[in-house]
C-alpha cells in the first residue's frame, strides 16, 4: 500500500489550508454560492437535496484497517452514523455541515486521505480489480500503475479543468473486473504491456471504449495518456455539457482518426520528460508487496464438516469467496448488500468491524469494489469460519456476491439533485423478492443495476437487467434495459417496452426471471447467455405481460 511522502504530506495540508479559508469565506457571505461551487467540487463537496455531500478518494479501492477506522469516526462524528461506498470505489458522506469539512479533511490527512478530485471536470479517481494482487488469473499487478496515474494527475495544470470529468480504469487479469470498456479510458495491462481503450462510457450516450494500442510499454503509458488527453483538451466540446466527453469526440472523429491524432501529439513530446523512469516505477511498485503470508495449513475434513454443519456459512463460502494465487488463501467479498437495506452503506460499527477482521484475518488491508462492497483480499482459508461468525454478528455476512440481490444502486432520488426518480426503495423491494437463498442459488449469476437518471451512476447500461428511473409529468416511471454487461465481452443493455411504474417493476422482474429458469439449458447457464442465446424478445414479452 502507498506511503505518502513529504510531497504528499505538503500538497495535502496546503490544499486543506486553502479549502479551509474558502469555506470561512463563503460562510461569511463574503463569496457567493456560484463563486463557492467550483471551489467545493475541487475538493469532494457537493450540495444534495437536503444536505452537504463530502465524497473521499480511495485511490485504486485500496484502504487499511486504520483508514477504514477513520471512516467509521467520521461516520459517527459529523454525519448520521453511516457512509456510502461508491462504484468509484471512493465513500460518500450525504449529512455534512460546510463548517465542519475542513476539520473533517484535517482528520483525513492524519490516514493520509483526502477528496481532491473526486469532483469538477478533472481526472476522477482511477479504479482498478478489487481482487488486484491477490487474483489467481491475473497478469500483472495494476495497483502501482494506479498510483503513478494518481501522482501524474493531481492538481495537473493542463488538466484540471477539461471539458468535463475523466475516469481511468485498469485491469491486470484475464477477466475484466474493471470495466474498463465502459471508461474514457481503460487500460489492460498483459504479458505484453497495456491495451489502451478509450471513448466509452455511460450516461445519455452510452458507449463502449475502442483499442487504439495493443502492447503500449509501461515506460510510456504517461506520455501516451498525456497525448490522449492533450487532444480531448483541445477538441472536446466545452459548448455543450451533454456532448463534452471524451466518447462524443471519439465518435465524432471516429477511433482511427482519433488515433492519427494521438500517435501525431504523442510523437511531439519529450516522452522522457513525461514518462516515469525505471528506477521510480520500481521504487512505488516497492510499495505494493506481499502480505507477509503466515504459515497457514488447512485442515480440509474439518473445514467440510463446518459447512455440512452449517449450510449459510458453506453458501457463503461458495458465494464470497474467489480463487486466490496462494492455494491456501482466498480473496472474500463482504457483501453491502443486505436484504432489504439500502445497496452500499456501512454503519460506524460495521466499519470498525471490518477494520478489525482486517487485521485479524486479512493483513490489514481492504478493497473497494465498484460493486459496492468491501474486500478482503488475503484470506488465509483456516480462518474462513471464524470470519464468517464475526460478520455475521453486524449483518455483513450476506451470501450474495454476484446474486441477484448483489444491485448496484446510486443514491437516486433520496438524496441527488439531479436524480428523477428514488432508486434505493426500488433495489429494497426487488431484494424482498428474492430473500430466499435457495432461490438466488437457483438463479445464479444476475445482475442488476439501477440509476435514478440518465447520469447512469448506477451503470444500468451494463447491467444483465438494467432499471433506469425517469420522470414523466411528476411520476417515476422505471425503464428497463436487458443484456447488458461491464467484463471482457462488454456490451449494452437495450430498453425493452415502455415505462414501469415503481409498484410494476418488482414483480415483472420475477417474471423475468422465472422464464429465465425455464429457458435455460442446464443449471450452469447464466441468466445473461441464456439472454443472448435466445434474444432480447423473448424476455420482453415476459417483462410486460399483465401480472
Amino acid at each position: 500500500m502507498y506511503v505518502y511522502d513529504q510531497f504528499d504530506h505538503a500538497f495535502v495540508q496546503d490544499r486543506i489550508g486553502e479549502f479551509s479559508d474558502q469555506v470561512k469565506r463563503r460562510l461569511a457571505g463574503e463569496i457567493s454560492e456560484d463563486q463557492f461551487k467550483p471551489l467545493r467540487l475541487m475538493n469532494g463537496v457537493y450540495l444534495q437535496l437536503h444536505a452537504y455531500m463530502l465524497r473521499i478518494a480511495v485511490p485504486y479501492g485500496v484502504l487499511s484497517s486504520a483508514k477504514m477506522r477513520k471512516l467509521a469516526h467520521i461516520a459517527r462524528t459529523y454525519d448520521r452514523d453511516f457512509g456510502h461506498f461508491t462504484t468509484r470505489q471512493n465513500i460518500q458522506f450525504n449529512w455534512i455541515k460546510l463548517a465542519e469539512v475542513p476539520e473533517i479533511l484535517q482528520q483525513l490527512a492524519e490516514v493520509e486521505m483526502h477528496a481532491l478530485q473526486t469532483s469538477g471536470n478533472c481526472i476522477r479517481n482511477t479504479t482498478t480489480d478489487q481482487f488486484a494482487g491477490a487474483a489467481k488469473d491475473e497478469h500483472d499487478d495494476p495497483r502501482p500503475w494506479g498510483e503513478i496515474i494518481r501522482q501524474w494527475s493531481s492538481n495537473h495544470p493542463e488538466f484540471n479543468f477539461l471539458p468535463r470529468k475523466f475516469k481511468i480504469a485498469i485491469t491486470g487479469a484475464e477477466k475484466d473486473r474493471a470495466a474498463i470498456r465502459l471508461h474514457d479510458i481503460g487500460l489492460h495491462l498483459t504479458p505484453q504491456g497495456f491495451d489502451v481503450y478509450v471513448g466509452g462510457g455511460m450516461g445519455r450516450t452510452p458507449s463502449l471504449a475502442h483499442c487504439i494500442r495493443k502492447g503500449l510499454p509501461g515506460d510510456k503509458l504517461l506520455s501516451y495518456l498525456e497525448a490522449c488527453l492533450r487532444v480531448y483538451n483541445r477538441y472536446g466540446r466545452r459548448d455543450n455539457s451533454y456532448k463534452a466527453r471524451i466518447k462524443i469526440l471519439v465518435a465524432a472523429l471516429g477511433p482511427d482518426e482519433y488515433k492519427r491524432q494521438v500517435e501525431e501529439e504523442w510523437e511531439t513530446f519529450d516522452k522522457a520528460a513525461i514518462d516515469v523512469p525505471a528506477a521510480e516505477v520500481a521504487r512505488i511498485k516497492s510499495y505494493f508487496p506481499d502480505p507477509d503470508y503466515a504459515d497457514a495449513p488447512f485442515d480440509r475434513v474439518a473445514f467440510e464438516r463446518a459447512k455440512t454443519a452449517d449450510a449459510a456459512f458453506a453458501r457463503w463460502v461458495k458465494n464470497n469467496t474467489n480463487p486466490h494465487k496462494r492455494d491456501d488463501h482466498v480473496s472474500v467479498t463482504i457483501s453491502l448488500k443486505p436484504i432489504g437495506l439500502p445497496p452500499g452503506d456501512a454503519s460506524s460499527a460495521q466499519m470498525d468491524l471490518m477494520a478489525d477482521v482486517a487485521d485479524e484475518f486479512g493483513y490489514g488491508e481492504l478493497r473497494v469494489s465498484h460493486e459496492q462492497n468491501i474486500i478482503l483480499p488475503h484470506v488465509a482459508k483456516r480462518d474462513l469460519y471464524a470470519l464468517y461468525a464475526r460478520l455475521d454478528t453486524v449483518n455483513l455476512a450476506t451470501a450474495n456476491a454476484g446474486k441477484i440481490t448483489d444491485m448496484i444502486t446510486c443514491p437516486g432520488l433520496d438524496y441527488c439533485s439531479l436524480a428523477n426518480a428514488r432508486s434505493i426503495p426500488l433495489s429494497q423491494e426487488i431484494s424482498k423478492r428474492f430473500e430466499d437463498a435457495n432461490l438466488t442459488d437457483k438463479i445464479g449469476d444476475l445482475q442488476i443495476k439501477i440509476s435514478g437518471c440518465i447520469n447512469a451512476c448506477g451503470h444500468h447500461h451494463v447491467g444483465h437487467i438494467g432499471i433506469l428511473g425517469v420522470d414523466k409529468q411528476g411520476i417515476e416511471f422505471y425503464q428497463i434495459l436487458l443484456g447488458g454487461r461491464a467484463d471482457e465481452k462488454a456490451a449494452l443493455g437495450q430498453i425493452t417496452g415502455k415505462g414501469l411504474s415503481a409498484e410494476a417493476v418488482p414483480a415483472a422482474i420475477e417474471r423475468v426471471v422465472q422464464l429465465y429458469l425455464t429457458l435455460r439449458t442446464s443449471d450452469s447457464e447464466r441468466f445473461i447467455d441464456t439472454l443472448e442465446r435466445v434474444g432480447r424478445n423473448t424476455f420482453a414479452e415476459a417483462l410486460h405481460e399483465p401480472a
